[in-house]
């Protein structure tokens, strides 16, 4: 009887162990015509094989996820740049020591913001908790950019409680890792913003934007801009930290100016505490548990 062939068979897999045993011996991959082109890097690298990468980063996470179960997350976004208490509390201690007054100032703010994280943390603590005892359509898990900071803390919390974590980590000139609360098969790397934000949003059942700078800013508006375009179904937007969203942005001079619509400002909400967070989650989907 003929021998079935799969696509794991040994031609595949040898292709690949062919340039790892090149880049092993410490050899510079060259172009080479003869090389299979799904095993060729300056090929699959080429600027008009981009949309080849496109579709590629598109499904590597989707598949990975949907394979362990993960099909709705709450997306939490928020400052790489928020340290833990633990370390703010030894940088604090540090530059008193020092004594040298920009550090100093540094320091203090940090403390100051270092409520965050922790805010954060409790927060993914209670999306695991509730989707603890949930069936597995109605489990819902977080995900982060899976760096520093607020992703950091969101990711501890909910591992903390024994539940797989996301994180969607991207590329950077500077090197970044992702974060040691992300479970490991859950991990991926992007080279492009545009699939990563693409990503938060594919699963996403809310949307929880802790302070932040420029990236979290322009995860938080394109979220805003789906959702208020109808090009994305309607999913909680919970701003979180009233005093800082409200001076950073002041959103009635939209409405003021005619730039968008009073029904325009429903489509987000502020909170100061993980519960205010997670009730304007419960709320919207109806979700069991204590109002």
């Amino acid at each position: 009887m003929e021998k079935t062939h799969h696509l794991t068979e040994r031609r595949l897999a040898d292709a690949w162990a062919e340039l790892q045993n090149h880049a092993d011996q410490g050899n510079a991959l060259q172009a080479d015509a003869y090389r299979l082109a799904f095993a060729d890097p300056e090929f699959l690298l080429r600027r008009e094989t981009r949309g080849i990468r496109f579709q590629l980063e598109l499904l590597k996470p989707d598949l990975d996820q949907a394979n362990q179960g993960i099909e709705n997350t709450v997306v939490v976004f928020g400052s790489a740049r928020f340290p833990s208490l633990e370390t703010a509390r030894a940088e604090l201690e540090q530059a008193r020591q020092a004594g040298e007054p920009g550090a100093l100032a540094r320091a203090e703010r940090r403390m100051r913001n270092a409520h965050y994280y922790e805010q954060a943390r409790l927060f993914g603590q209670r999306v695991a908790s509730y989707s603890a005892d949930q069936p597995a359509d109605k489990k819902m898990f977080v995900a982060t950019g899976g760096g520093p900071g607020i992703m950091e803390a969101a990711n501890r919390g909910a591992q903390e409680m024994g539940a797989p974590t996301v994180g969607l980590n991207i590329a950077l000139p500077h090197e970044q890792q992702a974060n040691p609360y992300v479970t490991p098969s859950l991990s991926f790397k992007f080279h492009y913003f545009a699939l990563r934000k693409m990503h938060f949003m594919m699963r996403a059942k809310a949307l929880v934007a802790f302070p932040g700078g420029f990236g979290t800013l322009d995860e938080l508006f394109e979220v805003i801009t789906l959702v208020q375009t109808g090009k994305s179904k309607p999913v909680p937007i919970v701003l979180f930290g009233t005093d800082y969203w409200t001076r950073l942005l002041d959103m009635n001079v939209l409405l003021e100016e005619g730039a968008i619509s009073p029904e325009d400002l429903a489509l987000f909400s502020y909170a100061d505490d993980p519960a205010t967070a997670w009730e304007a989650i419960r709320s919207f989907y109806a979700l069991p548990g204590a109002p």
